[in-house]
């Protein structure tokens, strides 16, 4: 079985760096693809309340002969659950719903700056953590001006900030800015939803190392020292994408990616995202 690494959050607990992520796999599709990638090797697991997910993540956990202890979760506050009181009790559903006798990571989801406070928010999420319900907190598309308000007015700097970031949008800035102040970034859409995999630069890399372009691409990732979580519900795409491991992108290979970016999303910014679900 392939040997994740596992890197070290701010406050001590630590996170394998590729997970698998259940972004839109239907509540219906979702035990079984965690349960395929629990079989593959996969021992982190993203989901979100927006997912509408959860649940079904938990079942899968629960019902794999393995200690759910050994799978990490992380999760993601509801747009709609923004504000003190409302985010104490949207992690109570979370936490209900994935069944796990400790949350790894809750996250808030977005910061919608353009809709309310996120500080207020925060300021919940270091209430949970502080009462031991959850092992570590973080964020979300938060960019390096939501960071500093967080630095400025909070007291617990987030363990992770999850962010949009492939080839197309490497975000380096960022990326320094995390790293500066002890936070892990979070790699999603870390293949820009398939985009970069025809590019001829990552093509051509793939045949130098005989691996696959998605492969290389997030090899990039876990060489910038991002944590990464494909998804897929392919059984042998899911079990491509952890084989990450016996194989390194030279000096030359991580630079021509990284010359690839374009500045360009696939997802919302998150300066104006005001998406509230109903």
């Amino acid at each position: 079985m392939t040997q994740v690494p596992d890197i070290r959050l701010n406050n001590g607990i630590t996170i394998p760096q590729l997970g698998f992520g259940v972004f839109q796999i239907k509540p219906a599709e979702t035990v079984e693809a965690v349960t395929t990638a629990l079989k593959a090797g996969y021992r982190h697991i993203d989901t979100a309340e927006m997912y509408q997910n959860e649940k079904e993540v938990g079942e899968a956990i629960a019902a794999f002969d393995v200690d759910p202890a050994e799978v990490f979760v992380t999760s993601k506050l509801s747009n709609s659950k923004h504000g003190f009181d409302d985010a104490l009790a949207a992690f109570d559903g979370t936490y209900d719903a994935i069944g796990k006798e400790q949350l790894d990571l809750f996250l808030v989801h977005w910061p919608l700056p353009t809709v309310g406070d996120f500080v207020e928010t925060w300021r919940a999420m270091e209430r949970i953590y502080s009462e031991g319900r959850v092992r570590s907190i973080g964020v979300s598309n938060f960019t390096i001006a939501h960071l500093d308000r967080l630095a400025e007015e909070t007291d617990i700097v987030p363990a992770i900030n999850q962010i949009e970031a492939h080839p197309y949008l490497s975000q380096l800035d960022l990326l320094a800015y995390d790293t500066e102040h002890g936070i892990v970034t979070q790699a999603w859409s870390p293949i820009a939803q398939g985009a970069v995999l025809d590019d001829p630069e990552i093509v051509d890399i793939a045949g130098d190392h005989g691996k696959t372009p998605a492969q290389v691409v997030l090899r990039w990732h876990i060489q910038l020292g991002s944590v990464v979580f494909p998804k897929s519900v392919t059984p042998a795409r899911i079990a491509e994408n952890i084989d990450l491991f016996d194989f390194e992108l030279s000096e030359g290979d991580m630079k021509r990616i990284t010359a690839l970016n374009r500045d360009e999303r696939i997802g919302p910014d998150p300066e104006t995202f005001d998406y509230l679900p109903d």
